[in-house]
C-alpha cells in the first residue's frame, strides 16, 4: 500500500501536470468548446483511462528490470531523473503552452469521442516513456511490493486525470475564455510545473 507521504506527493505533482497547457487538456477544452461539454467531457475521460495502458506497461517494465537486475533498475531511474529534467526545463522555456483549438468538421457521438481518446493515449509512445521515468521515482523500497506500489500509482494518476479532464470539458467554455483573456497564465504554470520536474529529476539522479 501507499504511504500517506507517498500518495500526496504524487497525488500534487500529477496534478500539476495535468493542468499544465499541454496536447491532452487543450483538445478536451477545444473538443468542449466546439461540440459541447458531453463530448468534451467524454474524450477527457477517454485520455484518462488510456493511461491505464501505460501503467501496466510500466508494471510489467519494472517487474522486468527489478528481476534482472538492481543495477538495472537503479539505470532506469537515473534514466528517468533526467528525462524529467529535461521536461521540466522545456516547461520553463514556453511560452505558454499549447493553445486552444476549436475542433471542427464532423460532429462525433460522445462514445466515439471517448474511444478516440482512449486510443489516443494508449497508442503515445511519449505518455509511456513519461509513466516508465515517473512512477518508479515514487516506489518506495521496503514498504511493500514494487509492482503493487507502481499500480496504484498508476490508477491515482487515471483517477485524478479522469476527474480533472471531466471538469474542463464540463467548464471548457469558461476555462477557454479565462485563458484567452490571459495568456500568460498558461506560461506561468508551464513554470512552475517545469521547477517541480527538475526538482524530482535531480531528487531521483542523487538518491540511493
Amino acid at each position: 500500500m501507499l504511504t500517506p507521504d507517498q500518495f500526496f506527493a504524487f497525488l500534487a505533482a500529477a496534478i500539476l501536470l495535468t493542468l499544465s497547457p499541454g496536447p491532452d487538456n487543450m483538445m478536451v477544452l477545444g473538443i468542449g468548446m466546439a461540440k459541447g461539454r458531453a463530448r468534451g467531457m467524454a474524450f477527457g475521460l477517454g485520455c484518462a483511462l488510456g493511461c491505464l495502458s501505460h501503467t501496466l506497461l510500466a508494471v510489467i517494465g519494472v517487474s522486468a528490470l527489478i528481476a534482472a537486475s538492481p543495477l538495472a533498475f537503479a539505470a532506469l531511474k537515473v534514466c528517468g531523473g533526467l528525462y524529467l529534467a529535461w521536461m521540466g526545463f522545456k516547461a520553463i522555456r514556453s511560452r505558454g503552452g499549447a493553445a486552444v483549438g476549436r475542433a471542427e468538421g464532423v460532429v462525433e457521438s460522445a462514445r466515439t469521442l471517448f474511444l478516440r481518446g482512449v486510443f489516443a493515449n494508449a497508442i503515445n509512445p511519449k505518455v509511456a516513456l513519461f509513466f516508465l521515468s515517473f512512477l518508479p521515482q515514487f516506489v518506495a523500497a521496503g514498504r511493500g511490493d514494487a509492482n503493487v506500489q507502481t499500480g496504484l500509482l498508476g490508477i491515482v494518476f487515471t483517477v485524478q486525470a479522469a476527474i480533472l479532464f471531466g471538469l474542463l470539458g464540463f467548464f471548457s467554455g469558461a476555462v477557454g475564455a479565462w485563458l484567452g483573456r490571459r495568456p500568460r497564465a498558461g506560461m506561468w504554470l508551464d513554470r512552475i510545473a517545469g521547477a517541480i520536474f527538475i526538482g524530482l529529476g535531480v531528487r531521483l539522479i542523487v538518491a540511493r
